[in-house]
């Protein structure tokens, strides 16, 4: 499935970088609009409504950070953080905002695009009825409706817990969710300090569903930030 067409709003007060990035996308058949600020971005996203917002945190009337908080309060639109900032709290902080990924600068072309397909595949996703679901990805098959899962057509027994962790990251595959997000769905905002918890849960998923859990190659660890399960193999 192609994205190109689709219209991208690339948010840096940097031109030059506004620059090497409008000529990416749009030699890969995007459309692009651009902002410098924070004010230009919530007048564009409202105007133009754009699928897809690429977000500098660094801009001269305001947070990137407070920018996505203000956007998520009217608009689900599919968010990248693109950044030079690569602490893991910027990232982390970034993410519980509401953006969807983190992309550090520098980065190539090719990462940035497939972010953006991944970014573009879960907004599809997200629109459909979830009673419509299932989730598939190589030998994996989460059936959203049974609440069944199975692995090379032989079903899993995963206790409640472990399904609905699961289940919450397939709802957002191929893009990160920070230990807050899944403390918070899976054990309430009371839990959100408690990271363990999801340790010890992912590793017991990992033994159900990994060929080699100690090389997993669906349930990726993002280190310092959290979890990702792959949208595909």
């Amino acid at each position: 499935m192609t994205q190109a067409g689709n219209l991208v709003l690339i948010v840096d007060d940097e031109s030059q970088m506004r620059r090497f990035i409008r000529a990416s996308l749009t030699s890969h058949g995007y459309r692009v609009i651009e902002a410098d600020s924070v004010k230009n971005t919530l007048s564009q996203t409202a105007s133009q409504q754009p699928d897809l917002i690429l977000l500098d945190l660094g801009l001269p009337d305001g947070s990137g950070i407070e920018l996505t908080k203000q956007l998520r309060e009217w608009t689900q639109v599919p968010i990248i953080v693109i950044s030079a900032r690569g602490r893991e709290d910027d990232k982390v902080e970034a993410l519980d905002a509401g953006a969807g990924d983190y992309l550090t600068k520098p980065f190539s072309v090719n990462e940035l695009l497939a972010r953006m397909r991944v970014a573009q595949r879960h907004a599809s996703a997200a629109a459909k009825p979830a009673s419509q679901q299932a989730f598939e990805v190589g030998d994996l098959r989460i059936d959203f409706v049974r609440r069944e899962v199975e692995r090379g057509g032989v079903a899993l027994h995963l206790t409640p817990l472990e399904y609905k962790l699961l289940a919450l990251l397939a709802r957002s595959a191929g893009q990160v969710l920070t230990h807050r997000q899944i403390l918070t769905e899976l054990w309430g905002p009371g839990h959100v300090a408690h990271t363990h918890y999801v340790r010890v849960q992912m590793a017991e998923l990992r033994k159900k569903i990994e060929s080699d859990p100690t090389r997993p190659k669906l349930l990726i660890t993002e280190p310092g930030v959290g979890y990702r399960l792959r949208d595909r193999v």
